[in-house]
């Protein structure tokens, strides 16, 4: 891998305004003191960019936002995380935006505006596909199968490896919008809500190497504070998490991802590398919005050093 791989993520861009801690809803006109309101980019494409580029890489991020506030503080905390942001375009509908009220054990409901997160097949940055050692889109199942396959096609012809992640749920209905994409994806990034739901299985390692089985090289399931299931050339395994104190869980999956996808850009194995997607979600996890915490790559190797296998 070089220094900083050249990495492209496209897909759901997500502005997050986040308050910790809220473990009730003031009644009527009632008001609540709390600790920290912040604002943060996030969804499984943002999120993700954000993360990578904490992490050393270089990205370019590709997706729509509206032309409101919103849009331009998203595009401002992208830009200042040192994400290339030229090809985030301007749509009609009104930037995708989440209000996550975090209560004091980490757990939260969310309040989300889907809004402007379809990317038109003329808006996909072709030429910075080619350049790109890595291109992961975050939440396929809004850009539509056949445009995820024809990227995930462009990305492959040009060396790039791919990985997938989402934002629906479990529903076994929408199971029809993911198994077309899975043969053409490397790493394939679940939750385990979602890998159950669409498979229909009880068991989680059943449910990976069913996504495996359609096509998925790669199939990593995370499970919230649980083990992560990593499933490879039909083999199973468990990856035991990196223990953390969670205050914020919204911006875990997505850092996950990055980590995920950085060390094995780096040549770790798949078991390695949700080890360090574990750890970059530890770090992220213990304070507030996806942008929480100070780390790099080097740092994440130190935390690893200290957390038994």
């Amino acid at each position: 891998m070089n220094a900083a791989p050249e990495i492209v993520t496209l897909g759901a861009h997500v502005l997050d305004t986040i308050v910790h801690p809220v473990d009730a809803i003031p009644e009527g006109q009632g008001s609540l003191l709390v600790d920290e309101i912040v604002l943060s980019a996030a969804g499984p494409a943002g999120g993700t960019a954000l993360v990578l580029s904490k992490l050393g890489a270089r990205v370019t991020t590709s997706g729509a936002v509206g032309d409101d506030v919103a849009g331009r503080v998203l595009t401002g905390l992208l830009r200042d995380a040192g994400v290339d942001v030229a090809h985030l375009v301007t749509g009609d509908l009104p930037t995708s935006a989440s209000v996550l009220p975090i209560r004091s054990d980490g757990s939260r409901p969310a309040l989300h505006v889907v809004g402007a997160n379809a990317l038109a097949a003329d808006t996909v940055p072709w030429q910075a596909l080619a350049a790109a050692e890595h291109v992961h889109v975050g939440a396929p199942e809004l850009l539509g199968p056949e445009n995820v396959v024809e990227i995930l096609e462009y990305a492959h012809r040009h060396g790039a490896t791919t990985s997938l992640d989402f934002l629906i749920g479990g529903d076994p209905a929408f199971y029809g919008l993911i198994e077309p994409l899975l043969p053409h994806a490397d790493y394939v990034l679940p939750n385990a809500e979602q890998a159950l739901g669409w498979t229909g299985q009880t068991d989680l390692p059943a449910a990976a190497r069913a996504l495996h089985a359609a096509g998925a090289r790669i199939v990593a399931v995370t499970d919230g504070g649980r083990d992560i299931v990593v499933v490879e050339d039909g083999a199973v395994e468990r990856v035991p998490i990196v223990p953390a104190e969670p205050v914020d869980t919204s911006g875990g999956g997505d850092a996950f991802s990055a980590g995920f996808v950085f060390a094995r850009l780096r040549g770790e194995d798949a078991i390695a590398a949700a080890r360090f997607g574990s750890a970059v979600a530890a770090q992220v996890v213990s304070g507030v919005g996806t942008a929480h915490g100070r780390y790099d790559a080097a740092s994440i190797d130190a935390l690893l050093g200290t957390v038994a296998p």
